[in-house]
């Protein structure tokens, strides 16, 4: 299942923001493939969040999720 890819693919990168304090939390991956996560710790409110959150996150999500089309942050 597709939540269920996006998921791991996030575990790989949840080290990465762990070790700047900050965590990523799937909240949800719609039916046109929009992945939908919560930014927490030091990555919310953070200035450099959304470079995080398109260079390093969807990047990989995209690479690695055929069926995801974005990913966005949501509260």
């Amino acid at each position: 299942m597709l939540y269920e890819k996006v998921q791991a693919v996030l575990e790989k990168v949840r080290p990465m923001l762990q070790s700047d304090g900050g965590d990523v939390e799937l909240v949800d991956v719609t039916k046109s493939g929009i992945v939908q996560v919560r930014l927490t710790g030091a990555c919310k409110g953070c200035p450099m969040s959304q470079m995080t959150l398109k260079n390093g996150i969807e990047r990989i999500v995209l690479k690695e999720v055929a069926e995801a089309k974005g990913v966005e942050a949501v509260d």
